[in-house]
């Protein structure tokens, strides 16, 4: 009996270990590769070669880190479809290149609701003492970094003054994540005539070319394996605008009024972060009240997708 037993569990485990090896074996099956570099591209007109060593590298290196964080890469391409016809515009308008669309996709992954543990707050990532410093509203119960017209006119204003300051828009483009004195600073202590040339900390070093890499793959997503249907793309949602210049004291009550929900009033002005809107001194207030038509998914639906490249059938 005892025998009988042991060659029982003698059996189980060996099919074990052979479902085991099999696993492991079919785990190689998956083909994993290293994406193309080209040997040049270009930034807001700007050319650069990428065919010396550390810019080949570098460039190599952000293209792999989008190309296998699957997950963030495709929510960012799903959520700028629904953002960039909102932010591209302000671009053109403030003759701001539009290829800095892409350090809102490396800045906040499209996300209005984007926060770091640094407090920097908004698609656009701003600290609260430079949003004040471009004009933007920051205090306990408005935070306009949240607004995604107002913060992107505001980040075209700093772009246009480190331009201004450094003559390029890639030196420019660093400056945004280093801050526009550290970028003069060690142009001056390094003899180097681009930031792209400079010795920095590792998260500015990178910071063009996780830009350049976006773009590489927002150009071509399919290319790079990321294949996606129009109607999986976020949608965007039309709205009409209120005018406020005085204070709301139950902003619940007053979106049902608007015919809609206090959540959705909230998931279309971010910027409101209470539940009353304080204005005493009777500011102009914008709030965006989403058209209940363009809420839903649906067979019904003609789906919007702004860069055709986007999307396969």
């Amino acid at each position: 009996m005892k025998g009988i037993i042991f060659a029982s569990i003698l059996l189980i485990g060996c099919t074990c270990i052979t479902s085991i090896a099999k696993d492991y074996t079919n785990a190689f099956d998956i083909e994993y590769r290293i994406p193309d570099v080209p040997e040049k591209m270009t930034f807001a007109g700007e050319s650069i070669d990428l065919t010396r060593y550390d810019m080949y590298e570098r460039v190599e290196r952000e293209l792999t880190t989008a190309c296998y964080m699957h997950a963030t890469t495709m929510l960012t391409l799903k959520r700028a479809n629904r953002y960039m016809p909102v932010i591209i515009p302000i671009l053109e308008r403030e003759k701001i290149p539009t290829d800095f669309i892409y350090l809102v996709a490396i800045e906040s992954a499209f996300n209005p609701l984007a926060k770091s543990p640094a407090k920097a707050a908004g698609m656009w990532q701003f600290m609260p003492a430079t949003a004040r410093e471009y004009g933007l509203e920051v205090n306990n119960d408005i935070d306009e970094r949240y607004n995604i017209e107002k913060a992107t006119v505001a980040a075209c204003k700093y772009l246009r003054n480190a331009y201004e300051k450094y003559g390029n828009w890639i030196d420019a483009a660093v400056s945004y994540n280093a801050g526009l004195q550290r970028v003069a600073r060690e142009r001056e202590r390094q003899g180097v005539k681009s930031s792209l040339d400079m010795h920095l900390v590792d998260e500015t070093s990178r910071y063009v070319f996780r830009i350049l890499a976006t773009k590489l793959v927002f150009e071509n997503p399919a290319k790079y394996g990321f294949k996606i249907r129009a109607n999986q793309l976020y949608q965007p949602i039309r709205t009409r605008t209120v005018e406020v210049t005085s204070t709301i004291d139950d902003l619940s009550a007053w979106a049902q009024k608007q015919g809609i929900t206090y959540k959705q009033l909230k998931d279309f002005n971010p910027w409101m972060l209470t539940q009353t809107l304080p204005d005493k001194s009777g500011k102009l207030y914008k709030i965006a009240i989403p058209l209940k038509e363009d809420m839903y998914y649906n067979a019904k639906r003609k789906y919007i997708t702004y860069d055709t490249n986007w999307v396969v059938e």
